[in-house]
């Protein structure tokens, strides 16, 4: 597996929220930029807060997500990432879910979209969505599962010292949110 960090350039992104008042953040080097991607057979859309709200660099990843999605083997979505997908219309018709505390704001984006309010993950075809962030590494967990059998995926968990949650349906966040 040949992992590609991609970003509108090769600048720095910043992990560091520009609403929150935490200092707290890491940069990321992106490995190429969106015209020099490799051709992906996964696309892993992240969540978080610089997935919210509208400025040039969220339309450029909305656009990339919508261009690159045709020739995709697996989506994965997590937490608000699925945000991201639904603006791109690659959700659209699918079912997906995303994380419980943004769940107002975050299905807002995909009124075509068939969300699943109680879920800790969903796969739709090629579209693997995960709710939170840590539901994120059990959606990924799977979908390794699924593509290079439960042993692996079993051994990473197991490397991780992660104790996985195997149940897509298992999401006690929302009854928490009131969902």
């Amino acid at each position: 597996m040949t992992l590609a960090l991609i970003s509108s350039t090769l600048e720095p992104v910043t992990t560091k929220s520009p609403t929150s008042a935490n200092v707290i953040g890491q940069n990321v080097v992106p490995t190429h930029t969106f015209a020099t991607a490799p051709p992906l057979d996964l696309l892993l859309v992240p969540g978080g807060l610089g997935t919210r709200g509208s400025n040039p660099v969220i339309e450029e990843v909305i656009s990339y997500i919508r261009n690159t999605y045709p020739q995709l083997g697996y989506l994965i979505t997590v937490c608000t990432g699925a945000g991201l997908a639904a603006r791109a219309g690659v959700l659209d018709g699918k079912r997906a879910t995303t994380n419980k505390m943004a769940w107002a704001e975050t299905t807002g984006l995909g009124v075509k979209v068939d969300w699943v309010p109680r879920a800790r993950w969903v796969v739709d075809g090629n579209v693997w969505s995960s709710s939170g962030v840590s539901a994120g590494i059990d959606v990924t967990l799977a979908w390794i599962g699924e593509v290079y059998g439960s042993e692996v995926a079993r051994d990473i968990s197991d490397s991780m010292e992660y104790a996985r949650h195997e149940d897509p349906s298992h999401d006690p966040f929302a009854n928490l949110h009131g969902l």
